[in-house]
C-alpha cells in the first residue's frame, strides 16, 4: 500500500510543472560526459570521427528521450563549411562536413507557433593547435569535459525533464547541439539562418555552455539585462535551488547565444565561470561535479517551462556590443555571418543606432563595397575598416535580395 501511495505523489509531482532541485540525475549526466569526452571523441575536433560519434550519440539520445524529428527526416541539420567563413582559412577546416543536432518538443495551443530554444555546442579543441592554452599540446586529446560536455549533458537532461511534463498549452521547445562553435560560432550562426519556425516567433534562447564545475554554489546567468523579465524570473526561480546567482550583462559573449542575441532574441548563458583546465588538456571527465550539473539543468527547467508558458513575450533589450580598442579602425555596428561569405559579408544583425542602421542597412544585407575597397569576405571588410577612421563618410554597396543598392554612411569608432 505504501509503495502504491508512493507511486502516486510521484505522478502527481511529475504532472505539477515546475521541477524541484533534486530532479537532475547525476547518475545519467555523468554517462553523458563520460562518453562525449572520452579519448575515443578525438576531441571532438572538426573534421574527427569523434565529433561524428558524439553528434549521433545526441541524436540517439533525443530519439531514445522520444523528441521530435524537425524535418520529418532525422536530427541532423547537415551543412558544409563555407571554405571563405572567417575562420576556415585560420583553421583549415573549409570545406568540412558538419551537422548541427535537432529535436523539438511540439507546443500546444495557441502558443504553439511561438518557441524557446535550448542550446549548448558539442564540439571541441580536438587535437589542441588552435585555441589551446596548452602550448606544448599540439597533438594531444582535448577531452573538453567542461568545455562543452557539460552543456550538452545539460542540455540533454533537461530534454528528459521536459519531456512529458508540460501540461495545456505551451510554447514549442526546440533543442540544439551545435557544431564549430570553436570555430567561429559557426553551428549557432547556421541555425539561425535556417531555424526549425521563424527568429521572429522565438521569444528566448537559453544556452548552456561550461555549467559542469559548480562551486560555492556560483552560477552565472550571463545576458540576463537582454529582457527586463529575466532578472526577477531568474531570483524568484532561486528560491528553491539556493544558487549563489549572478544575473546580469548583455548577450554578446564568446558563445552560442550571441548569434540568437544578433536576431534581436533575448537570451541568457548558463555558466559556472573559467578555470585553469580551460582550453587545456586537463579538462577531463572526472573533474566535473555531476551533482552540481544536473542542478542546474532541473533550475534551467523551470525557467524553460516559466517561459514556455508565460501570457505574453519577453521585452527585448538592444544592448550595444562593447568597443574592443583597436586604434583608428572605424566600426559600422554590424553583426557578420561568421560561417559563409555569398560573394561578400552577409549580416546577421545590425545594431540599432549603429551608423549601418541609421544609413538604413538591414540584417540579412550582404556587403559587397565599403568606400574604394571590393568586400568578397570578413578579411576584405576588416581591412577595408581599417583604412577608414571614425567619422568618416563613405559608399557602401550591399546586396538586398536580387536587389543592389548604395548607402551613404558616417562610420563609428571601434569595432564590427
Amino acid at each position: 500500500m505504501l509503495k502504491t501511495q508512493t507511486l502516486i505523489l510521484l505522478a502527481l509531482l511529475c504532472a505539477a510543472g515546475p521541477l524541484s532541485a533534486q530532479s537532475g540525475s547525476p547518475r545519467r549526466v555523468k554517462a553523458d560526459i563520460n562518453f562525449l569526452a572520452a579519448d575515443a571523441r578525438e576531441g571532438r575536433g572538426v573534421g574527427t570521427a569523434g565529433l561524428d560519434a558524439a553528434a549521433d550519440y545526441v541524436a540517439q539520445e533525443f530519439a531514445r528521450i522520444g523528441l521530435s524529428q524537425p524535418w520529418g527526416n532525422g536530427y541532423f541539420q547537415d551543412f558544409t563549411i563555407d571554405s571563405t567563413a572567417a575562420m576556415a582559412a585560420h583553421t583549415g577546416i573549409g570545406g568540412a562536413a558538419v551537422k548541427n543536432v535537432v529535436g523539438l518538443l511540439p507546443g500546444r495551443g495557441p502558443f504553439a507557433g511561438q518557441v524557446v530554444v535550448l542550446g549548448a555546442h558539442y564540439d571541441h579543441l580536438g587535437r589542441g593547435g588552435m585555441g589551446s592554452l596548452d602550448p606544448d599540446s599540439l597533438g594531444v586529446i582535448h577531452n573538453g569535459a567542461d568545455d562543452n560536455a557539460s552543456g550538452t549533458a545539460a542540455l540533454l537532461e533537461a530534454a528528459r525533464l521536459l519531456r512529458g511534463r508540460l501540461q495545456g498549452d505551451r510554447r514549442t521547445i526546440v533543442f540544439v547541439a551545435f557544431t564549430a562553435e570553436e570555430s567561429g560560432l559557426i553551428g549557432s550562426s547556421y541555425y539561425v539562418q535556417h531555424p526549425v519556425l521563424s527568429n521572429d516567433s522565438t521569444i528566448a534562447m537559453i544556452n548552456f555552455d561550461m555549467v559542469g564545475r559548480l562551486r560555492a554554489g556560483r552560477l552565472l546567468a550571463l545576458g540576463a539585462g537582454t529582457a527586463p523579465e529575466f532578472p526577477p524570473l531568474l531570483d524568484s526561480l532561486n528560491a528553491g535551488y539556493g544558487f549563489d546567482l549572478e544575473a546580469s550583462g548583455d548577450g554578446w559573449g564568446r558563445s552560442d547565444q550571441s548569434s540568437f542575441y544578433g536576431a534581436k532574441i533575448p537570451v541568457v548563458h548558463f555558466f559556472t565561470d573559467l578555470h585553469s583546465d580551460y582550453h587545456r588538456v586537463s579538462d577531463d571527465p572526472q573533474t566535473i561535479d555531476v551533482e552540481g550539473l544536473a542542478k542546474v539543468a532541473a533550475y534551467v527547467v523551470d525557467l524553460t517551462t516559466a517561459l514556455a508558458t508565460r501570457p505574453d513575450r519577453l521585452t527585448y533589450v538592444d544592448i550595444p556590443q562593447p568597443v574592443m580598442a583597436s586604434g583608428s579602425r572605424a566600426s559600422l555596428g554590424t553583426i557578420p555571418d561568421m560561417a559563409s561569405s555569398p560573394g561578400g559579408v552577409r549580416l546577421t544583425g545590425v545594431r540599432e543606432g549603429s551608423p549601418a542602421a541609421l544609413a538604413g542597412i538591414l540584417g540579412g544585407d550582404i556587403i559587397t563595397r565599403i568606400g574604394d575597397y571590393e568586400i568578397a569576405n570578413l578579411n576584405d571588410m576588416q581591412n577595408a575598416l581599417t583604412s577608414y577612421k571614425g567619422g568618416d563618410v563613405v559608399t557602401i554597396v550591399v546586396r538586398r535580395d536580387e536587389e543592389q543598392m548604395s548607402f551613404t554612411v558616417t562610420l563609428g569608432g571601434g569595432r564590427g
